[in-house]
């Protein structure tokens, strides 16, 4: 059986993107892939949120990243506001840190259900993205770069960015043009990324206001992703299409980024609780213990 039976799940959304948080510390379980997938297929998330003990004093958790495939991610915006208000409901604490394999994030909570979140540093060099070594160019501009799987004529090049994940941004005149879900399992994919990407695909609707559409790696299309909305922000600014600070429209909502004069890219939007549930050992009956 599972050691994962019996623990509490706890359900959230951040502007519709599916978060699921499941609380391990003071314990030494690992949730396996196997397990996550199982996870998903009874409650249905895009990331789920693994807390685990803090690795360093002064930390609320260590949060491991787990997408629906049981692929794991770095990063996940939405899915840290949404650990951050719920472990803000134990305590009267506004302010905490968070510790993921992409560093520290600090959370402050903005409002009722709003949170904050520092998202770090964008990184820009093809190595840090990272690029496949065979195939990228060491001195290349990464603000705009060519994918071998893009279909001829269908987009134009694209930024890349390191924002806790691999992230490409299409910018685009009308995103309703672009079949997202059929391009994006061949973008994510394209040998350039050795470690895959998430695919977005951007609309400058004014300086300081995009509407973003995006392809989440082992996820697949999502109503909301925040560091592809954090990434959207920086490549819109590196090419000069936007200002450092702007609204990104997500198919679930709006999101408020900042790109701040001291490179740390801000984030701040809401949360949702839906509900909390116990995880029967049933659910991991074809699970690899």
């Amino acid at each position: 059986m599972s050691r994962l039976a019996g623990f509490e799940l706890v359900k959230m959304n951040g502007l519709g993107n599916e978060i699921a948080i499941l609380d391990l510390r003071g314990t030494a379980i690992e949730a396996s892939p196997a397990e996550a997938r199982a996870i998903d297929a009874a409650f249905h998330f895009d990331q789920l949120m693994v807390l685990h003990d803090p690795r360093s004093a002064g930390t609320g958790a260590f949060m491991r990243i787990l997408n629906k495939d049981g692929s794991e991610s770095a990063a996940c915006g939405n899915g840290t506001r949404c650990v951050a208000w719920w472990l803000t409901q134990q305590t009267p604490q506004a302010e905490l840190i968070l510790e993921t394999d992409a560093g520290r994030l600090a959370c402050t909570r903005t409002g009722e259900a709003r949170f904050a979140v520092d998202m770090g540093r964008p990184r820009f060099a093809w190595n840090e993205i990272p690029l496949a070594q065979d195939i990228a160019d060491p001195m290349a501009d990464t603000r705009r770069i060519r994918l071998s799987a893009r279909p001829p004529g269908a987009l134009q090049d694209a930024s890349a960015v390191n924002m806790g994940n691999p992230h490409a941004i299409f910018f685009v005149t009308e995103i309703a043009e672009v079949d997202l879900a059929t391009l994006g399992p061949l973008l994510e994919h394209d040998p350039l990324f050795p470690e895959r990407a998430n695919i977005s695909i951007a609309e400058i609707l004014a300086r300081d206001h995009l509407r973003v559409k995006v392809w989440e790696r082992g996820a697949g299309l999502t109503k909301a992703c925040g560091s592809a909305a954090c990434a959207s922000l920086v490549a819109a600014a590196r090419l000069g299409l936007a200002e450092r600070s702007a609204r990104i429209s997500l198919p679930g909502g709006d999101l408020s980024i900042t790109w701040r004069d001291d490179d740390r890219v801000m984030m701040e939007g809401p949360v949702e609780f839906e509900f909390a549930a116990r995880l029967e050992p049933s659910l991991f009956e074809t699970a690899p213990a």
